[in-house]
């Protein structure tokens, strides 16, 4: 690795040294550590906009070993690197977070074998997230249209607000739509996101459903709304640890009906993109969240914690039975 100095490099790149270039990705990526490389070093320029002044939590790949997340800068991180002490409420914490701001930095994480790229919604230094994003899950067994079709519901429930939305591939089998907002509390934007995903649900309530707890979805497209506050989104243009390594693509609405997750991969992405960033250039100006939807989104209760109170109540229920 980079920080011992004992292995030769196969190749330097903006003064970064990479090695084990050969070396096979992850078990099923049928790609090697150069494609990964070669796929970051290729969409640098529209990744890093994604990434820039945002604490980044990354999913890396050792040889032989099990993906794990790293949040925290290892103890080799070099000085030029860019860190950001936050508090992880998660692990109650201090931790101090890689900022991957220019392509040196990148490089270096594709050298660590970081693949996935997981990012907050607001920048370093904000209170306000920068969008509403939802988090579209298919059930087990469908295929992805069925996701597709639950993306126009929530297309349809934003349209009814005069707000509008750009969609990727998650990079796995569901899909993100972000909105990009106009400066708002993290408290009203978690609450809209909360009324986009009842009223899309609401419209075809066979098809959709806001069941946070998996046993309660009955087959349908789950509406994760829990995006806002602390969680992360994987970036767009992120590599994710799947089958044939996909990454998380940008979408035209009218193309989505024809698309696959499995067509934009570290091989693929980099020609079907050409010189476009499709992410920037269908991304709209910043949206006032309206009043209603906030208004709405304050009376229905945060998803996980009322998971939390219902999974312990059938735990205790389950104790009675037995």
């Amino acid at each position: 690795m980079w920080h011992r100095g004992a292995m030769t490099s196969d190749e330097v790149r903006d003064g970064v040294s990479l090695t084990s270039l050969g070396s096979a990705l992850f078990d099923g990526a049928d790609a090697t550590k150069r494609d990964l490389v070669d796929y970051l070093d290729a969409v640098r320029d529209r990744i890093l906009p994604c990434l820039a002044d945002r604490p980044l939590s990354v999913l890396r790949v050792r040889p032989g070993q099990a993906p794990f997340m790293q949040k925290n800068a290892a103890k080799y991180t070099p000085d030029w690197v860019r860190r950001a002490s936050m508090w992880a409420e998660s692990s109650h914490r201090e931790v101090s977070y890689v900022v991957c701001d220019d392509r040196k930095t990148l490089l270096w994480l594709a050298n660590q074998r970081s693949i996935e790229y997981h990012v907050p919604l607001a920048r370093i230094g904000e209170s306000s997230p920068g969008h509403l994003v939802m988090d579209l899950d298919p059930p087990e067994g469908e295929d992805f249209g069925v996701v597709v079709r639950a993306a126009f519901l929530v297309r349809q429930a934003l349209a009814a607000d005069g707000l509008e939305g750009v969609v990727k591939t998650s990079g796995a089998k569901g899909l993100h739509i972000f909105v990009p907002l106009e400066p708002r509390g993290i408290e009203d934007v978690a609450a809209a996101t909360r009324a986009l995903a009842a009223r899309a649900e609401r419209i075809d309530p066979g098809l959709a459903t806001t069941a946070y707890i998996k046993e309660d979805r009955g087959g349908k497209v789950f509406l994760d709304s829990t995006r806002a506050g602390g969680a992360t989104v994987v970036s767009a243009y992120s590599p994710r640890i799947r089958p044939g390594a996909p990454v998380s693509f940008p979408v035209a609405w009218d193309d989505l009906a024809q698309v696959s997750p499995r067509d934009f991969t570290i091989k693929t992405a980099p020609g079907l993109l050409g010189e476009r960033d499709p992410w920037a250039e269908s991304m709209p100006a910043p949206q006032r969240l309206p009043d209603d939807l906030v208004a709405e989104g304050h009376t229905i209760p945060i998803a996980r914690v009322v998971a939390m109170h219902e999974g312990k109540r059938r735990a205790k229920a389950r104790e009675k039975q037995s």
